[in-house]
């Protein structure tokens, strides 16, 4: 997401640091082409317009034109004011510790809204350590119910049984007596969806708010909605009252545009965005992160959050011990390699590292870097346990027997065991002078060796 905007501030900072000094030709200029850049990402005008304006008068007030490196001054109002059109700060469900909380999901037909709402059952019952009751609305589409059924079996929550010929009303009454009767703490409601919108939609959405008088009513929009996402929620902002908004397939939307959007319309934070398809490909909605993001800064901080999630305590610990005596074999390597597997592979984790993103674009479009993990993975197991652990002892005939068992090349093999020695050489000078002595470009450089080389050409 965010990428073709990305790459044109990319661009257009960089110009600016070339121009050296920047004087009111170059500065409406770049003003021009960041309202551009807006517009083609799918960014409704009057954001776009505000946007500029916004950092106009910030750019006025802090004499950027005089400042000694006013291209950076800009980057940093630019990256201001991304973060408050993005919502400021971030906004998690809203939790009542003392009574059930019911949340209302709205939102048109398609835009992965029942998905959703799986995903933030599954949020609720693994983050909050809350007991989760799901309920299907949707009477009109005949495998409503049976889909939100087999999503809440697969993560192990109950799901209101259903009852044939009710109305959405009565389903949600009977909602809140079985939540009563079982103490549930957060009853998520998965309402019907239209392919556009109508008034049948309203008045059911309105009569449910009434009745149930949710905790929060959340927009689910699908981000590839791209300019018709400002007329969608305008018209469900304008009928119902919206407490927040949730982004579905983010992980296809290279513009983002309905994302910068969102909030300007609906004066409602962004709670969550939708990453991929599996159940826990949910990301909590984080401004100045996402910010970060688009202005080419990368997101370490949601990255080792992510690593946290997906690495096993005992095999960091593990790892922590054997960094400490400066050893690393080749099951280390195979253990890391799957990790990052964990963690959605390379070019999942190219966007979060500063430096590196806009390799990700490239990655995602060829096959050969995630083959190559895949590949690297294949060799290792095709070792022996002794030859994992001493790597030195595999000679030229292990090698070939190697190679065959995992249907690669030998030089497939030269190349596994010359990135495990740079990584035990990296992991000694770690043990012997710590962490500092390491630089960046050695770090990033130690990284690049997982991704095919052909990916750098042009």
């Amino acid at each position: 997401m965010f990428l073709n905007l990305s790459e044109r501030f990319e661009s257009i900072f960089k110009g600016l640091k070339q121009t050296g000094s920047i004087d009111e030709k170059s500065f409406d200029e770049a003003m021009r082409d960041i309202r551009r850049a807006l517009l083609e990402a799918d960014v409704a005008l009057p954001v776009a317009k505000e946007f500029i304006n916004h950092i106009r008068q910030e750019s006025i007030g802090k004499e950027v034109l005089r400042s000694i490196t006013p291209a950076q001054m800009i980057t940093k109002i630019v990256s201001d004011e991304l973060i408050k059109i993005l919502g400021g700060s971030m906004s998690d469900l809203q939790i009542d510790e003392n009574k059930s909380n019911y949340y209302l999901f709205a939102g048109l037909q398609g835009s992965g809204k029942t998905t959703t709402v799986a995903k933030i059952a599954n949020y609720l019952k693994n983050k909050k350590n809350k007991s989760v009751l799901t309920v299907s609305l949707d009477i009109n589409r005949p495998a409503a119910f049976d889909q939100l059924k087999k999503l809440s079996d697969d993560i192990g929550i109950s799901i209101l049984p259903k009852v044939e010929n009710q109305m959405p009303i009565d389903i949600s009454k009977r909602a809140i007596e079985f939540a009563k009767l079982n103490n549930i703490d957060c009853i998520l409601l998965d309402t019907a969806g239209r392919t556009n919108i109508d008034d049948a939609l309203m008045n059911e959405l309105s009569q449910l708010e009434k009745e149930i008088s949710p905790t929060e009513t959340l927009l689910v929009l699908d981000s590839l909605t791209g300019q018709e996402a400002v007329n969608v929620v305008k018209d469900f902002s304008n009928k119902i009252k919206l407490s927040g908004s949730i982004i579905t397939r983010v992980d296809g939307d290279a513009r983002g545009g309905a994302a910068l959007s969102m909030k300007y319309i609906t004066d409602c934070p962004i709670k969550f965005m939708g990453v991929g398809e599996h159940i826990d490909d949910l990301e909590i909605f984080h401004p100045e992160r996402i910010a970060n993001r688009i202005l080419g800064m990368g997101d370490i901080v949601s990255l080792v959050e992510k690593a946290s999630e997906n690495i096993d305590e005992q095999d960091a610990e593990r790892m922590a011990t054997k960094l400490q005596k400066g050893e690393f074999d080749l099951d280390d390597l195979l253990s890391q390699i799957r990790q990052m597997k964990k963690m959605g592979g390379l070019s999942s984790i190219m966007k979060f590292i500063p430096g590196l993103k806009n390799l990700e674009n490239k990655i995602s479009q060829n096959d050969s870097a995630e083959n190559s993990i895949m590949k690297q993975e294949a060799i290792i197991l095709s070792m022996t346990k002794y030859e994992r652990s001493k790597p030195k002892i595999i000679n030229g005939s292990r090698k070939k027997r190697i190679a065959t068992g995992s249907g690669t090349k030998v030089s497939d093999i030269n190349r596994v065991l010359k990135q495990h020695k740079k990584m035990t050489d990296m992991m000694k000078k770690f043990s012997k002078n710590g962490m500092g002595s390491m630089s960046p470009d050695q770090l990033s450089g130690q990284f690049g060796n997982m991704i095919p080389s052909d990916i750098f050409k042009k």
